[in-house]
């Protein structure tokens, strides 16, 4: 799904560096790859190890994807962009690169916290010493690991990039996403069968039949009721591209039901109960907010759920260099988060927090140059000063325009 494709952009992206044209390359010819080293980490993840057998800068780049699926197998994600292997282009930049699949699929917040733990601890041992930098990044369920990670382990890394995750505020993430299902099942009732008497589990036949039969069966409500789908985009509170309202309106609900399906039975095995609340919601934007009030299915958490997600909150303390990067418009993750983020941050703190903004629609939807500036900034903030080779965008706004006049190494996904 698109939102999915667009994570693998990041992943392929937010680890390359814009090099000018001058030096680009001497730089190539100095460097030589090296033989990547799959293993195990003592939790029983998959890790992959990759350094440079010659022009390694000594420094590290940490990849944190973001969610895959419960029943998907475990196995390092996003890789391979466009017949581009992300390992080798990573050192082929100088970086040594890893990466894990964590110990398992689905909601792995915390095990992906502890599972980048273990691999800077197998990257130490099998060099010998730590790397001179490690910079760790990611994007989606990776950003909120990469954001946990600098706040909870900072003697660790020297510095984040946590592109469009949840870093705001967990619980009202899970209720937003909780919120569009619940509001979808009142706009389009038995589209999505239900469990009776259980709204909150996902029946095992839509998980196993959502390409072949639910997710046209989606797509073709939303498509064929433009009416219903503007009060639910409007009551759902979720982001869809003005110049493009009809199409988006349905990407953005297949992008959420898709979360819905897949993320909500592993979610609440997860977290020991289901954190979804919405007792006391009051819905607007629908013509006739009473009726849908008074009609909408109301589900109450399990207490043990909502003192569970206190371990996914972010702090927002922070001893080492956080740059963020979040388009306005994200529809799984919205850009509120951004905002929560830092009203929480510690201004006080030793550590910097600089958020970067993208007038876009869609999940992790950036483009090249304002992913390669945002990297710059952070290495630029780790480091006091600009690496050779490395481009600091003009920030205006929060935005980072097109760096113009430079040599990128990037992948693209259409």
């Amino acid at each position: 799904m698109g939102a999915l494709r667009r994570i693998g952009l990041v992943a392929s992206l937010v680890l390359a560096i814009c090099l000018a044209a001058s030096p680009a390359h001497a730089v190539r010819a100095q460097i030589t790859p090296g033989q990547c080293v799959d293993g195990t980490l003592p939790s029983g993840a998959l890790s992959m190890i990759c350094i440079p057998s010659s022009g390694w800068n000594g420094d590290l780049v940490l990849w944190a994807h973001g969610y895959t699926a419960y029943n998907q197998p475990l196995d390092f994600q996003n890789l391979n962009f466009d017949g581009v292997y992300l390992p080798t282009l990573v050192q082929n930049l100088g970086y040594a690169f890893a990466t894990t699949s964590y110990r398992k699929n689905g909601l792995a917040i915390l095990e992906g916290v502890d599972d980048m733990v273990q691999l800077v601890n197998a990257f130490t041992s099998t060099v010998g010493h730590p790397a001179g930098h490690t910079y760790l990044t990611g994007a989606s369920e990776g950003g909120i690991v990469t954001a946990l990670s600098i706040e909870r382990h900072p003697e660790l890394y020297s510095g984040g990039l946590a592109a469009c995750g949840p870093i705001g505020d967990f619980q009202k993430q899970l209720d937003y996403w909780g919120d569009y299902r619940t509001l979808f099942n009142y706009f389009f009732p038995n589209v999505i069968p239900q469990i009776p008497g259980d709204p909150v589990h996902i029946p095992q036949t839509v998980i196993d039949n959502w390409n072949n039969q639910y997710q046209p069966a989606v797509q073709s409500a939303v498509s064929t009721n433009p009416t219903l789908t503007q009060q639910l985009i409007r009551t759902g509170k979720a982001s869809i591209d003005p110049a493009n309202p009809a199409p988006t309106a349905v990407s953005t609900t297949l992008d959420l039901m898709w979360y819905n399906v897949f993320a909500t039975n592993d979610g609440i095995q997860e977290l020991g109960g289901n954190p979804y609340d919405n007792l006391h919601r009051w819905y607007s934007g629908s013509s006739n907010d009473l009726r849908l009030n008074l009609s909408v299915t109301r589900i109450a958490a399990d207490p043990a759920a909502i003192n569970a997600v206190n371990s996914y909150q972010t702090s927002g303390n922070l001893t080492r260099p956080l740059v963020t990067l979040h388009t306005t418009g994200d529809d799984v993750i919205p850009f509120w988060n951004e905002l929560l983020y830092k009203a929480k941050a510690h201004p006080t703190g030793t550590g910097s927090l600089t958020q970067l903004t993208v007038p876009a629609y869609g999940h992790c939807n950036f483009t090249v140059n304002q992913v390669l500036g945002a990297f710059a900034i952070l290495v630029s903030k780790v480091t006091g000063t600009t690496a050779a080779g490395l481009a600091l965008p003009d920030v205006r706004n929060g935005y980072l325009p097109a760096l113009a006049g430079r040599r990128c190494a990037s992948v693209w996904i259409s």
